[in-house]
């Protein structure tokens, strides 16, 4: 079914159309779908900001709120994963394909395991090789980055309390990786509150919940997809 598209921005109305595309099984219907929104003088930068991000939090709602199940959820956000690699033209790239890796890791102090836990579920349901350390120091963590090519870090920080940890340990990573475009992505309440400390640790971006790290990962991806032999 087509939904009725609102005429400037994408707004509530988009984000659950989309949801319902992405929930069935044609991705060439979401495809047109965006190329409608795109042909309204959108970029992709504000496609992904503003329809393809709420998209997946729109999923993970409807999770929360048992109007689907996790497994419709984990597809529904695979397929917001190949939207945003065919619009930015590595949806074909097996060289990227075999390097979708990650590198998942709490802030050295964080105890709060539930959150990395999730990010690691919803990337492996879309095709990322996870690697996850939960109880790892600084050094531990720059450690695992040098010994494996990862094309994305993300930690997750549980208070403002570990700021200046979870900076020193970006910071390792990369000096240390073997990936020396290796994007990097938080989570946590206080990148929400204020969205500036982001950079202020040293991070490319922050994903507010576990299916929009699935696109924040592919989204780093792809940016650093132009260094690739």
């Amino acid at each position: 079914m087509e939904a009725v598209l609102s005429v400037l921005a994408p707004d509530r109305v988009d984000i659950a159309g989309l949801a319902d595309i992405v929930l069935g099984d044609d991705l060439e219907a979401a495809v047109r779908y965006v190329i409608v929104l795109r042909d309204r003088g959108l970029s992709m930068e504000t496609l992904f900001i503003e329809l393809l991000e709420p998209t997946a939090r729109h999923l993970g709602e409807m999770w929360d709120n048992d109007a689907c199940d996790f497994i419709d959820v984990t597809l529904g956000v695979a397929r917001l994963q190949k939207l945003l690699a065919a619009f930015n033209n590595t949806h074909s790239c097996d060289a990227l394909d075999m390097r979708r890796t990650v590198l998942m890791a709490m802030t050295p102090g964080d105890q709060h395991f539930f959150g990395v836990t999730m990010v690691e579920r919803f990337l492996e349901g879309s095709g990322w090789k996870v690697q996850t350390e939960t109880a790892a120091c600084a050094e531990e963590i720059a450690e695992a980055a040098r010994t494996r090519w990862f094309a994305v870090a993300g930690l997750t920080a549980g208070s403002t309390h570990m700021i200046d940890s979870l900076s020193e340990t970006i910071g390792l990573i990369r000096k240390r990786s073997q990936n020396p475009h290796i994007g990097i992505m938080v989570g946590g309440p206080l990148f929400a509150e204020d969205p500036s400390l982001v950079a202020a640790v040293g991070a490319d971006a922050t994903a507010p919940s576990a299916p929009t790290a699935v696109l924040v990962a592919q989204k780093l991806s792809d940016a650093a997809s132009v260094h690739l032999n």
